[in-house]
Order: C-alpha cells, then structure tokens, then sequence
C-alpha cells in the first residue's frame, strides 16, 4: 500500500519526479535479477567519453523507477500479492569509481581532500581495510575485486523482472563496453531465492526490511509524518543523508563540488556467507545455554538463539514484539519496524548486541532517534548463489558459493558506512552499558553477553566470523547531467 503514491500526492513529492538523480538510490530497482559489472578504462580516454555519451539514455532515472515501482505495487495488489507477468523493466545504473571520475575529468575531482568522506573515497576500500573490519579471510589481498593492483574505474548495475531480459541487457552492455575499450574486470550476478525464500538472506532471515524512508520522496503518515505511510515505523530522513546537495539532518553541509549535486557515493561488497557453519555455531550457543541452566521459553530450540543474534525471526517479526517464538504470517501485514528500546537499555528483550539494534539503535540514545537517523545507509542487496540445500543436488551444498550482493548508497562514505562498521557493528561496547560484543551475523568473531531477566548480568556465548568479505568497491552514482558533461568533457 505504501508504495502507491497518488498523481495529487506525488506533486508533494519532488524528489519522485527527479530526473537528475539515478534510478536505484532513493527509487530501489527492486528486481528479481541484478548483475554488477566492474569495468576498467583504456588509456585513451575519447573512445570511453564515446561510450559513455551512448549510454546515458540507457541510465533509470528516479523518475522513471518511482513510476514503474507504484504501477507494479498497484497492480500487484489488485491481484492479490501476485507479481504482475506483463509489467516488466530492465534498469541499468551507472557509478564511477574515483580514479574513474579523474580520468573522466581529466583533472582532480576532490580539490579539498580534507573532508572524511572524501579521503575515504580517493583511498579506495581497500586502503579502508582496517576501518570496515575486513581483516584475516577478509583482508583485501584475498579479494575478487577491489584490490589496489587490479584498477576498476566505472560499475554496472543491471536489474530486471526476467533472467533472460538481464541476461540480454547485460550483453548488449559487454558489447559496448568492449566497443568502447574498456574491459570487464569482475561481474557478480544475483537473484531473490527460490519460492517462500524469497526476499530472506541466505541464513533464511527476511531481509531489507528497515531502510529509512526518504524525505520529499515518501509519502508521509497524516498522524504521524516522522514516518512513512502504510509503513509504521519507518521514519523518514532528509534525502541529503543519501543525496549530495540537499538537506541534511543535523550535520553541517560538506561542501563538495557543485559537479557532485544530486549524486550519491556508492558501496559494492561481495558477501560470502557460511550457512551450515553459521547454524552450527547458533545451535552450539543454544547448548550452551542449556548447560549452564538458563531458563528460556518451553519448546525453543536453536531458532530462539538466533533470532536473538538477528533481533527478528525468519519471517522478518521482531523479538521486541515476539520474545517467546515466531508468530503466524499475516499476508499484507507491514514489515514490523515500529519497535522501541527505550524500556530495554539493558538487552534483556532484544540484546543490545542484536545485528538490527547494531546497525540500527532507533531510540536507545532518545526518542528523537537522531543519533540513529544520522548514520543510515539505503541498502539495495540481493543475493547471490544457491540455497544451502545438499539434497536439492549440485550447487547447493556447503562448499558452493552464496552470499549478498551488498550495495548501499549514502552522502558520506566515512560518516556513514564506515562509521557503522567500525563504531557499531565491531564496536564491543555499542550499544552502551557495558561490553555486550560484536554484532554476531556480519561483525568480527567476539563473544558476546546474553542478558536475560533470569540472568541479568549475562551469559558469555562466542560467535565465530561465518560472513566473509571477498570483494569492496567506493564508487559515486552523478548526476545525470554530471554524466553527460563528463561524455563531453565540460568542466
């Protein structure tokens, strides 16, 4: 419902008419099927202007992505949750790396290099290493991509209703970059899982369930505009956290180039995921606990244990809302994001080491949520790989690849994403009181300390590293009109 936005309303929307910022940042492409490909640049940089000028009228625009979006969830609801067969879109998007942005320019994109975001953004992941967490079977020498010998100076994002339209897509695009000469260092495809997996992680948890709404973009509630309509709890943040140039929450303007208005920097990250290894552990933990004689609810099991790691169960239901088990699955239910920690500092309910009140505090620190609002990233991963399923055949057992397709979009690379991996997500002590560990689905192996109210001083439980990181790029999504005054080499 939330995603139906009418022609009066949207004229109250700005944003949702914007064919300056491109597709996929504040309009999610939200496709079944997306590919990534990371391409390199030859010397001369004529050929490259040439390809790029040809492909900007391929690029989403907001505009075009929003509109699609709101036909497809109205007739999707017409028919009764049921994806539409005739409302189909292939969506490309485009975004440059810095060293991309320089070659385009062919002067220094960033004069002023003081700024934090920036500094992150000319170093390159790789070079951030050590921030994000991505040390050991993580550390960028182990990368597919992203590492500091293997340049990569534009990205790719294609995504679309049908497998053999992005395959199509897809092709069309190789085609051309190899026209152009440029080459093909990396593509990393992705799909949604398989039957009731779909929209869930590997781990089998639903996903994606919590990305802020964007001010001037999402309709907001009438009873309570913080938060968009039909999506309680969602609260709505100033776009300029996701979109250079407009308004900002709380922090001061950063001052960057005119150039990057209305632009977006980027992160890509390959995510491999241990599944069977991962379970293992839970239920190592759920033994635990049964051995040291901490009471929990009759009747659970391993599923108990990690949905305290997640913070939701499988189905995507909160444990703030649902401590004991798993509710029934109310079909066109909104995702259950209305969720407060304010009466539970202490973890006891949903633990302050949960991977949701990790990434996400909401209003641990106040009822204004501003310390959480600040540092929020829109997420728009899909996964990639077979489910972990030995008896499904070839494919799906333990040693195939799986993992997310991690992509976000942000104003401030060290204020935001980096900010999230080193202060929370890896932070032992966040959020305070005490040293209650790392976040035990995405963070660095830790201990972490279960408080209950049958033990509020806690309970240690270990949780090994089962995500890997195989691959990092920063890139920057420009404006449409940024993009063809590089194809014509205007300043």
């Amino acid at each position: 419902m939330s995603d139906d936005v009418s022609d009066a309303a949207a004229r109250n929307l700005p944003l949702r008419h914007s064919d300056e910022i491109q597709g996929d940042v504040l309009a999610g492409f939200r496709k079944d099927h997306e590919t990534v490909v990371l391409l390199r640049f030859p010397d001369d940089p004529a050929p490259v202007r040439q390809w790029l000028a040809r492909l900007i009228p391929q690029l989403a625009t907001t505009r075009q992505v929003a509109a699609f979006n709101n036909d497809f969830s109205a007739a999707r609801r017409n028919l009764a949750g049921t994806d539409p067969v005739g409302l189909r879109a292939t969506w490309v998007n485009l975004s440059l790396t810095y060293s991309g942005l320089k070659f385009l320019m062919g002067t220094e994109p960033f004069p002023d290099q003081t700024q934090d975001g920036v500094k992150a953004f000319v170093l390159g992941a790789s070079a951030r290493a050590d921030i994000n967490g991505d040390g050991g079977e993580s550390a960028p020498e182990r990368w597919l991509f992203g590492r500091a010998d293997q340049p990569v100076h534009a990205v790719l994002t294609v995504a679309s209703d049908s497998r053999e339209l992005l395959e199509v897509r897809a092709s069309e695009l190789r085609v051309a970059a190899a026209h152009g000469g440029l080459t093909v260092v990396f593509e990393q495809v992705g799909a949604t899982l398989p039957g009731d997996r779909k929209g869930h992680e590997h781990f089998g948890f639903k996903d994606g369930i919590s990305n802020p709404g964007v001010a001037d973009f999402d309709r907001p509630d009438p009873d309570h505009p913080e938060q968009v309509a039909g999506k309680p709890g969602t609260r709505i943040v100033p776009a300029g956290e996701f979109v250079v140039g407009l308004p900002l929450l709380q922090r001061p303007d950063p001052g960057l180039p005119e150039w990057a208005k209305n632009g977006s920097f980027q992160v890509v990250r390959r995510l491999a995921q241990d599944v069977p290894a991962w379970w293992a552990q839970v239920a190592a933990a759920r033994r635990t606990l049964d051995q040291a004689g901490v009471e929990l609810p009759v009747g659970s099991g391993a599923e108990w244990v990690a949905a305290r790691a997640v913070g939701r169960w499988r189905s995507g239901a909160s444990v703030a809302h649902n401590p004991n088990a798993e509710p029934p699955t109310k079909p066109g239910a909104p995702d259950d994001n209305l969720i407060s920690y304010a009466d539970d500092k202490e973890g006891h309910t949903t633990p302050v080491f949960a991977h949701i009140r990790k990434t996400n505090p909401r209003d641990h620190f106040g009822p204004d949520h501003k310390v959480a609002d600040t540092r929020r990233i829109i997420r728009r991963g899909i996964p990639y790989g077979q489910p972990f399923d030995p008896a499904a055949g070839p494919g799906h057992g333990p040693d195939a690849d799986r993992g997310l397709v991690f992509v976000a979009y942000m104003s401030d690379l060290a204020f935001q994403f980096e900010f999230l991996q080193s202060a929370w997500i890896n932070n032992t002590g966040f959020p305070p009181p005490g040293q209650n560990g790392k976040d035990p689905v995405i963070g660095q192996d830790s201990d972490v300390n279960l408080k209950l109210d049958t033990v509020p001083d806690g309970k240690p439980l270990h949780f090994a590293q089962f995500v890997r990181t195989e691959g990092t790029i920063y890139a920057f999504a420009p404006a449409i009109s940024t993009l063809r005054d590089l194809a014509q080499r205007r300043p």
